[in-house]
């Protein structure tokens, strides 16, 4: 058995669940009141993974970054030596999707290797939304996606629809 320990950081803009996001993976809990991440907030969970013939025991430390616009000297720090990211956007809210260009822009900048898996968050919503309007966000995702070359997750943290299977799909590219 091998054990690993690798930085996550979850990368989006405000709002969009980042924070729901771990609480669901780490803890498997959703709360809907809604407190600002100021800074950085680190987490983590350890999960077993195969490997060729063996498992892999990988910790992984979520490092669930405040959301915001602009990238700060702070964000950089808390971005070193990150090993992989999940992207998040909130598909209620469109214009959070073309923010992840810039923050992986800005991962890029610091590690030019970081992994990256997207999720496409409040997939909840979708079901509520008229049928071509959640035809019209599938497709956008699945643009951004490709253009970032990175998996793409439905996740909805209020009923942890592939909450678990993002995370484990970015810590199976990390373990290898």
């Amino acid at each position: 058995m091998v054990t690993l320990s690798k930085k996550v950081c979850l990368l989006g803009d405000f709002a969009v669940g980042k924070t729901s996001l771990v609480r669901r993976f780490v803890y498997d809990l959703f709360d809907d009141k809604y407190i600002s991440t100021i800074g950085v907030k680190v987490s983590r969970k350890t999960v077993s993974l195969a490997r060729d013939d063996d498992i892999v025991d990988l910790t992984m430390m979520l490092w669930d970054l405040a959301g915001s616009e602009e990238f700060s000297r702070m964000r950089a720090s808390y971005l070193r030596g990150a090993a992989g990211a999940l992207m998040v956007y909130d598909i209620s809210r469109p214009e959070t999707l073309s923010s992840l260009r810039h923050y992986l822009r800005d991962l890029r900048d610091i590690n030019d290797n970081c992994l990256v898996v997207l999720a496409a968050n409040k997939a909840d919503l979708m079901a509520t939304s008229a049928a071509g309007e959640g035809a019209a966000f599938e497709a956008e995702a699945r643009a951004m996606a490709a253009e970032l070359e990175a998996p793409l997750y439905f996740t909805s943290a209020i009923n942890g629809q592939a909450v678990e299977a993002a995370f484990r799909h970015l810590g199976q590219l990390l373990a290898q």
